[in-house]
């Protein structure tokens, strides 16, 4: 489906990618805590919420 060329590059940019990121929040943290406190359980229940429409898919599939 993919040619070679095109997973190596796939797999290149998302490790680049990730450490970019990685490097951006590192550099914003101070900013996050300070301005966005309570946020991780936003998160949180945003991953909760996608388990639990997997869970109920897998039940009743």
């Amino acid at each position: 489906m993919f040619s070679k060329g095109q997973i190596i590059f796939g797999i290149i940019f998302f490790i680049v990618f990730a450490v970019a990121i990685g490097f951006t929040y590192r550099k914003d943290l101070k900013l996050h805590k300070k301005f966005y406190p309570g946020s991780i359980w936003i998160l949180f229940a945003f991953v909760a919420f996608i388990l639990f429409i997997s869970a109920i898919k897998f039940f009743f599939k």
